[in-house]
């Protein structure tokens, strides 16, 4: 039976195509092998030549972004795969880029690339609005950075007697004397009464005379600063709604410790709401990078250094595991201090990652509820977290009511 395979080397201005015939196991001397733009016009083009030449699939290379326009017109039409450029590299001196889109499909026959995972159109679009809002989220810490440090200029020392510079209090503050107010007194009053520092303490932090260049500077950037909330809410609406089918999913993870609503989403966003695409808790914790690597000869191990994996998900499962290691007689907690004492802090948080994200396939694909298996909480404890996680889950138009299972105050 004859096979037909496209490789195509993916360039940001132009594709270079080649296709070849494999039957009974050896490859046809017959190569076609077609340039093509990379604009909307060029990529039809491209569609209808490897569907009238048979093609069944056609492997590219993850080059930077510019592979997702070829992915997106031939998707659906043919089966496509991914390869990661690495898995494709040439002899030095041998790289030729006809060359390239034919080792592509020869190595993709024999098995022989790395293959990335590309989720389905609507998971895509999942993932542009969380990975957006985590962007939006460190370009409000950057901003909160420079405008401390513009304080530090001004000599107010604002951040220094409240928790959160950014709170009501403090941004009531900031606007104030962005709009000229020197007097501390009057500053110190715009304060909320649950500011835990004295008002002495308060006019003393604020007792300076900003320049008018320095107040001006000071109101752009909490212009920005509103701007940025605006944005991050509508993201946080967007999201909601977008995952309003799979909200079973996002309460049943949010049940774990140290997860929430927005962190749920993000998991989700990442692999599925059922992770039907890895097959084990093992192929799943690899492709996240969070199990333990190995680096093996003469049947030693040199190193257990976890591989790369996708840092989006790391990122997410490595706050939830220091959120989860601090609730208070709880299973992580305790796997934690057992761990800490050998392999120090952080091999030891390292290792409720890996545990979490095993916990994390087994919830999506098996469809279950998790159970505290730790000391048993506060029943005053347990249903303050539970009023808590419906809080916020109804605050994001999900549907929720509470119901024990097992003993356990659940959220279903």
């Amino acid at each position: 039976m004859e096979t037909t395979i496209a490789g195509i080397d993916v360039h940001k201005q132009v594709l270079m195509v080649v296709i070849l015939r494999n039957q009974g196991g050896q490859f046809s001397e017959r190569i076609e092998r077609r340039r093509f733009g990379a604009v909307r016009s060029e990529l039809k083009l491209l569609r209808a030549w490897l569907l009238q030449e048979g093609v069944e699939a056609a492997v590219m290379e993850s080059t930077a972004q510019y592979w997702k326009p070829v992915w997106l017109e031939l998707e659906g039409s043919l089966r496509l795969e991914l390869a990661q450029a690495y898995s494709n590299r040439a002899r030095r001196g041998r790289k030729c880029d006809f060359k390239d889109a034919e080792r592509l499909a020869r190595r993709f026959w024999a098995d022989e690339l790395v293959l990335s995972y590309v989720p389905v159109p609507e998971q895509r679009i999942l993932r542009t609005m969380t990975r957006a809002k985590v962007q939006l989220a460190r370009d409000r810490n950057r901003l909160q950075n420079q405008i401390e440090s513009l304080l530090e200029e001004m000599r107010i020392k604002l951040s220094s007697v409240l928790s959160d510079l950014l709170g009501t209090s403090g941004q009531r503050i900031l606007w104030a004397i962005a709009k000229g107010e020197t007097d501390p007194a009057q500053l110190a009053a715009l304060a909320s009464h649950r500011v835990r520092c004295g008002q002495a303490q308060l006019m003393d932090a604020l007792d300076a005379i900003p320049a008018a260049e320095q107040r001006q500077l000071l109101k752009l950037h909490l212009r920005r600063l509103e701007l940025l909330d605006a944005q991050i809410e509508e993201l946080h609406q967007m999201t909601a709604l977008a995952m309003k089918s799979h909200e079973e999913a996002v309460v049943r993870l949010a049940e774990v410790p140290g997860f929430g609503p927005d962190s749920a989403q993000q998991v989700i966003a990442e692999v599925g709401p059922d992770a039907h695409s890895f097959n084990s808790a093992a192929q799943f914790t690899s492709w996240a990078g969070t199990c333990p690597g190995k680096n093996e000869s003469a049947e030693q191990n040199h190193s257990s250094r976890s591989a790369k994996g996708n840092k989006y998900l790391r990122r997410v499962l490595t706050e939830v595991a220091q959120a989860a290691v601090k609730v208070k007689d709880g299973h992580y907690q305790n796997v934690f201090r057992r761990l800490l004492p050998r392999l120090g802090y952080k091999q030891a948080l390292w290792a409720v990652v890996h545990r979490l994200s095993r916990l994390v396939w087994k919830i999506l694909h098996d469809r279950v509820h998790y159970i505290e298996q730790g000391t048993r909480r506060d029943p005053k404890a347990a249903a303050k977290r539970a009023k808590t996680l419906s809080n916020a889950l109804r605050k994001l138009g999900y549907s929720v009511f509470m119901q024990p299972l097992q003993t356990e105050v659940v959220i279903a």
